[in-house]
């Protein structure tokens, strides 16, 4: 089990993590977390009817890694459009789809962050052997989710735009100050993977 997850009796997932593993995606979703933004300051004292029709942003963020997590609606990211009314009409149509859809992106990928935050404190290592993650069907897709904009927001800072380039950075030198986030990208997309795994099998 160590290193992947795999599934477990009655749906669910489980991985063996050591106590340096489980400070490194902590760190990394709290980052996440300060990344996203907090939510509303006081959920209890809002409108629950306000809430649900609240408008979000309309442009995207200035931020490249916040422009991966929250791209675009429409638009091929590839390419420039063929003419500038069709540019026109993109960014149109991408401002209202952000305006109404932002808000609640937003709230899911903090609640996903905040699933792995609280499954990992939950945690009990034994020494340097570690803990044993086990995860039911909905932490799975949770702690999927959160693994998947991990992997984005790395993937961001690294200005990794295709699979070709992720390929690139396995040989990277270990003299490169990139290597420590390049192991952590690779090392997420196998978790991602085995995860996903156990979620089709």
């Amino acid at each position: 089990m160590s290193g992947q997850f795999e599934p477990i009796p009655g749906g669910g997932a489980a991985v063996a993590l050591d106590e340096v593993e489980i400070s490194i995606i902590r760190s990394l979703a709290v980052q996440l977390l300060e990344l996203v933004g907090p939510g509303p300051a006081d959920e209890d004292s809002r409108d629950p009817l306000a809430e649900l029709f609240a408008e979000g942003p309309t442009e995207p963020p200035a931020d490249p890694v916040l422009r991966r997590l929250f791209p675009d609606a429409y638009g091929d990211p590839e390419g420039p459009p063929s003419t500038a009314q069709e540019a026109e009409e993109q960014r149109s149509a991408s401002s209202e789809f952000r305006r109404f859809t932002e808000n609640d992106l937003r709230a899911r990928k903090r609640e996903d962050a905040l699933a792995v935050v609280r499954s990992l404190d939950a945690l009990t290592p034994a020494g340097d052997r570690g803990a044993v993650l086990r995860l039911g069907e909905e932490e799975s897709r949770r702690w999927l989710g959160a693994l998947n904009d991990l992997r984005l927001a790395i993937g961001a800072r690294l200005e990794v735009r295709d699979e070709d380039e992720a390929d690139e950075l396995y040989r990277l030198p270990d003299s490169d100050p990139r290597k420590p986030m390049v192991m952590a990208y690779l090392w997420l997309g196998s978790l991602q993977e085995t995860l996903v795994g156990t979620l089709t099998a």
